[in-house]
């Protein structure tokens, strides 16, 4: 796995990104016999979001047992939740068993992908001026790649240490610092209790609470290990029984919202008995019905806001002025650090200049007006790309994995079609993706998170969810259990 600076290699499917997608997509082309891919990867190693998110406290929320391959189960997780180091250490495993290695392509950061209709082929070229060529493009890029920041004045100006939870820098010593952290997501729950000790004040700037619930973690214990590695099948059924129990959870989500009062009860006892100070309790305490935000996982997320030495800041920030951060009622706080737990750039799957489609069409364009896909997976205009984790396939209470797993055995599919009856290129009907997504949103109309009452990630600007699946995700999976050729126009 390493970088070369070949002029142009050509091969039949180019997967961009090595994280659980492109692992994934590898893994069952390997499967179903095919072996001319190349898997692009901008870093220096795969993994992709849990090689990068390598914060203090970096852990998942989802289950070991689901946040892994079906075909590949770990008896050997030493927690109930996985930690960064051991989802990245998981990721290499499956890139060596598999036989993915010499397929990667390292420091391959794509910067254009664009279509030749007379070809039918995709010629993607990547920052260092390598080009590599092929029928079929799978992007597995994802949302979670890409940090975004605040539109701040004078940040850029900022005189102190500034950096993102996704591009931690592990040589500057917080000990002793004056820090602010603004954002509350799911990172930042996870990194303020790694901190809070450590610097002599933190600002925290948040400007909507999420709801926060005690985290089900521990260790697995050494005859569970012992168990799952005799008995490969109890590791099957524990994981089926963990499906099972999160898929019930999207009733309260979609069909029955007012279920997710007892989930408001359950987070403001867990606020009442961590943190005693009544202005912090009503200041982290949302107003918004729970779901319609993701709902968070923590063990000691409150305890540490509840810390003498953090200032819990509700006002909106005005300026960055030298080392102070500005709020809005002129209040000026001198930092030496700023972290941003503002997450990622969600909703701009294709930045602009990625995907140049047929016209020369470009896909953050075509995505001005909504941003939409086939099953969340192809889009009209740009023949033989797939796009896994792709709109409308988020998840908020089980696993992303069984969602790409879901969508690997479709495009696999797509592809053994595309070979079996020679078929240049297959293009998504515009009518048959309208017909699906304008179905999509139908469904979400009702759901905690279109009606909930908060501004979340999982809208657009316009108010459009394009992010979250509405209902039960066996249910996407079915739907893409085989490739659906006469939804397609296909060129010989």
């Amino acid at each position: 796995m390493s970088a070369t600076n070949a002029s142009t290699e050509k091969t039949s499917i180019l997967i961009i990104g090595t994280g659980f997608s492109g692992l994934c997509m590898g893994v069952q082309l390997k499967k179903a016999g095919i072996e001319d891919f190349v898997l692009l990867e901008r870093g220096d190693d795969v993994g992709g979001t849990w090689r990068d998110n390598h914060y203090p406290g970096a852990a998942c929320d989802v289950p070991s047992t689901l946040y892994s391959f079906s075909f590949e189960p770990n008896p050997e997780w030493s927690r109930s939740f996985p930690t960064q180091p051991e989802l990245f250490e998981y990721q290499r495993h499956v890139a060596r068993k598999y036989g993915l290695t010499p397929h990667v392509r390292l420091k391959a950061d794509v910067q254009e992908c664009r279509y030749d209709e007379a070809t039918k082929r995709w010629t993607v070229t990547a920052k260092d001026g390598r080009v590599f060529e092929g029928s079929v493009v799978v992007s597995g890029m994802g949302g979670l790649s890409n940090p975004s920041y605040p539109n701040i004045p004078g940040l850029d100006q900022f005189e102190g240490e500034s950096f993102h939870s996704a591009t931690w820098n592990h040589d500057f010593d917080l000990r002793g610092k004056r820090v602010a952290v603004i954002g509350t997501g799911a990172s930042a729950i996870q990194f303020v209790p790694q901190i809070v000790g450590k610097v002599s004040e933190l600002h925290y700037f948040q400007r909507t609470p999420p709801w926060v619930l005690p985290k089900a973690d521990g260790p697995v214990r050494g005859w569970e290990k012992s168990m799952f590695r005799a008995l490969p099948f109890t590791q099957k059924i524990y994981r089926a029984c963990v499906y099972g129990l999160r898929e019930c959870y999207v009733l309260g989500f979609t069909t029955f919202p007012k279920v997710m009062a007892a989930v408001e009860w359950l987070a403001k006892a867990h606020i009442h008995r961590h943190v005693k100070d009544p202005v912090k309790r009503q200041q982290l305490t949302p107003n918004y019905r729970a779901g319609c935000k993701r709902v968070l996982l923590s063990n000691d997320y409150y305890q540490a806001v509840a810390r003498p030495n953090v200032n819990l800041v509700t006002d909106g920030i005005q300026e960055v002025r030298g080392k102070r951060v500005v709020t809005k009622d002129g209040t000026e706080r001198e930092v030496d650090a700023i972290i941003f737990g503002t997450g990622f750039k969600i909703q701009e799957l294709a930045p602009k200049g990625t995907f140049i489609g047929t016209a020369g069409r470009d896909l953050a364009d075509v995505w001005q007006s909504g941003v939409e896909a086939y099953r969340g997976t192809t889009i009209s205009g740009f023949p033989n790309l797939f796009m896994m984790v792709g709109p409308n396939t988020g998840v908020g209470h089980t696993s992303i994995i069984y969602v790409i797993e879901s969508q690997a055995r479709y495009v696999v599919d797509a592809i053994k079609t595309m070979r079996d009856q020679k078929l240049g290129s297959v293009d998504v009907r515009p009518e048959v993706l309208k017909q699906y997504n304008d179905k999509v949103q139908s469904m979400l109309v009702g759901t905690v998170w279109n009606n909930g009452g908060c501004k979340s990630w999982y809208l657009s600007e316009n108010g459009r969810n394009n992010t979250l699946w509405p209902t039960f995700t066996f249910r996407f999976r079915s739907q893409l259990k085989s490739f659906d050729q006469a939804s397609y126009q296909v060129k010989r």
